[in-house]
Order: C-alpha cells, then structure tokens, then sequence
C-alpha cells in the first residue's frame, strides 16, 4: 500500500510545533528505526494536541490539505524499494 488511510507525521526535525490539515493522524515520533510506537490522536472539536509520547504539539491548519503538514517535511512517506 502505498498511502496511508490515515496520515502519518514525524519529527525528526525537533521543531516545537506541527501544523497539519487533518484532525485525525498518527504521529510516529521520528522515522524509524528511532520512532515511538505509533499513535492514534483525535483533535474533535480541539485544534491542537500534545503526543503523549514524543510531547509534540500538533495544530490543525485550516489553509492545508488533508494530510498536509508544515514543515512539510515532517510528513511520512512510504519509501520505495
């Protein structure tokens, strides 16, 4: 599978906050095979929340796209063998 359902975001770059356009994700921490196990987080009505593991503050961002994130390099992608 090349997308996944639900979008998956990281943060190698150690920045202090995230800005995604989807209310639902999942944050893996950083990329593997550094990263913490990967959870599911729901923003609701909310329009930030802090990773209980990696203590990233995610906020959601009207102006992006559905599994958008800025910086966008902190977006997972699946690599291809």
């Amino acid at each position: 599978m090349s997308d996944h359902v639900v979008p998956h975001f990281h943060n190698d770059a150690g920045v202090p906050i995230i800005e995604i356009g989807s209310k639902e994700f999942m944050c893996v921490g950083a990329n593997p095979p550094f990263d913490h196990p990967h959870v599911f987080l729901d923003l609701g009505n909310d329009n930030e929340i802090i990773c209980p593991y990696c203590s990233t503050l995610y906020r959601f961002a009207a102006d992006l796209g559905p599994g958008a994130a800025r910086p966008p390099e902190c977006v997972v992608h699946d690599k291809v063998a």
